[in-house]
């Protein structure tokens, strides 16, 4: 490959607007995706505690498996962010071909979890009746893996070529068509019967559907010179075996996290449907903060991967700086939204008319005031995730995750919820650490690490994905 001029250096001011040009649609993105859950978790709140305590338990499952996959999706990110800073047109084509390849593949495994999930629900100690009603959602919105799973390889295509406003859109798009239907479905309107949580996972099928339906058209109408779809059906190994080598340990890494969560919501089920449905309002607010932060790890991702393919290490310390100054402020502000008004976010999950909104509200302020504790941290481990993956830096940071959320955040979730009998509190305590071992260490593993292997100068004789290739 030919050698790379070195481009003038950008100012933190320069950096500021790129990252917020940048940042702010994928934030958007991210929320309205967040808010397709959101709308379920609300709309059964208020149809009932029972029902949102399925949910709540359904779409952590679901999460769970997701998750997984996606790190497929999220692979091909910085892959398509450097691939571009060169106009490698076909290395683009063939990490985003591989990627559905690949999501398609694990969709088709996944299958059987989500169809005997109440089987599974049960095994792992929680109630009949939530287990149950958890099973009936997921045998129908456990198909929508497939549209999910391929939705996130294109938003990330489209998202390193830094196309990231029709990504805001499109999710938009889906939200607002998941609201009406859920509305639809779930308390029946239009003349259609009540269909409760069947509703509901028809609306998040549907919704997937069109999201897959229009991403696809777009990238087709509007980027042709990639030409996505020639030899979809001819398989690439060595694209395919690099995409594995990088995405199995994003998705691996994400799920550590994701599971510490949905741990989480296991062990708060086994003190109640109460809890557990407070568990879900206090793990909606916060995840929908959270938004913030992993469109900023995003961006990130983005704007380091473009530095890497360019060579340009200053210009990468530069977004470095700014994105994780970003990430703080916005986890400040909102920890004290959290801690000065707590009620007036919870109630709006609840039915006013509700037996048990007192003693949900109770528990849920506690557990805000949690939430607010490790915003900061949970924001820092997101940034640091985002910077290696830019990078291509994933094996190291997989075993930083699976130690810090499964060696400190489990346990000592379980030890003092359980044994020193602090319920709900003593298992927030325990995300709380575990999200705060591992920010601490990525943190250090970017700026002390993988940074300092970056060529100072540009190196356009080494492929990008080469200056990483060593994990260690």
């Amino acid at each position: 490959m030919a050698r790379i001029d070195p481009t003038p250096q950008m100012s933190y001011g320069g950096h500021i607007r790129a990252v917020s040009i940048l940042g702010l649609p994928l934030i958007g993105g991210h929320l309205a995706q967040f808010a397709i859950g959101l709308t379920d978790t609300v709309m059964l709140g208020w149809y009932g505690v029972n029902e949102l305590a399925a949910v709540t338990l359904a779409g952590s499952f679901f999460f769970v498996w997701f998750i997984l996959g996606a790190g497929f999706a999220f692979a091909v990110m910085p892959m398509v962010a450097s691939a571009t800073a060169t106009d490698d047109h076909r290395r683009i084509r063939r990490a985003t071909r591989m990627g559905l390849w690949l999501s398609i593949v694990y969709g088709v495994l996944s299958m059987p979890l989500m169809w005997y999930s109440e089987t599974i629900l049960l095994a792992a100690g929680q109630e009949a009746q939530v287990a149950a009603d958890a099973g009936t959602y997921l045998r129908i919105a456990g198909w929508g893996i497939f549209p999910a799973l391929l939705v996130m390889v294109f938003k990330s295509y489209l998202a390193g070529l830094e196309r990231t406003q029709v990504v805001l859109w499109i999710t938009v798009l889906a939200a607002v068509i998941n609201a009406i239907v859920n509305y639809v479905l779930i308390f029946g309107h239009l003349g259609l019967p009540e269909m409760g949580l069947q509703g509901a996972a028809l609306a998040s099928l549907a919704t997937q559907t069109v999201s897959v339906v229009a991403v696809v058209a777009y990238a087709l109408w509007r980027l042709p010179e990639h030409d996505l779809l020639r030899n979809l059906q001819r398989p690439d190994w060595e694209m395919m075996r690099e995409i594995v080598r990088h995405g199995l340990p994003i998705g691996l890494t994400t799920l550590c996290e994701v599971s510490l969560f949905s741990a989480s919501a296991l062990m708060m089920g086994w003190l109640g449907t109460v809890p557990l449905a407070a568990h879900g309002i206090a793990v909606s607010v916060a995840g929908l903060t959270f938004m913030a932060h992993l469109g900023l790890s995003n961006a990130a991702t983005i704007r380091v991967g473009n530095a890497l393919g360019r060579g340009d290490k200053t210009h990468m310390v530069r977004g470095a700086i700014v994105v994780t100054l970003a990430s703080l402020g916005i986890a400040v502000a909102t920890a004290m939204v959290f801690f000065l008004a707590p009620e007036p976010l919870i109630l709006l999950f609840l039915d006013p008319e509700d037996p048990q909104k007192t003693e949900i509200l109770a528990i849920g302020v506690s557990l805000l005031a949690m939430a607010g504790l490790f915003q900061l941290m949970d924001g820092m481990q997101a940034i640091a995730l985002g910077l290696l993956r830019g990078l291509l830096d994933t094996g190291v940071p997989m075993v930083m995750a699976a130690l810090s959320y499964w060696a400190v955040g489990v346990p000592t979730s379980y030890i003092l919820g359980f044994r020193a009998e602090m319920g709900g509190v003593g298992v927030w305590i325990g995300l709380i650490l575990g999200l705060s071992t591992a920010g601490v260490l990525l943190l250090l593993r970017f700026w002390f690490h993988a940074l300092r292997r970056v060529p100072t100068a540009p190196t356009g004789e080494m492929r990008a994905d080469e200056i990483m290739a060593d994990p260690v």
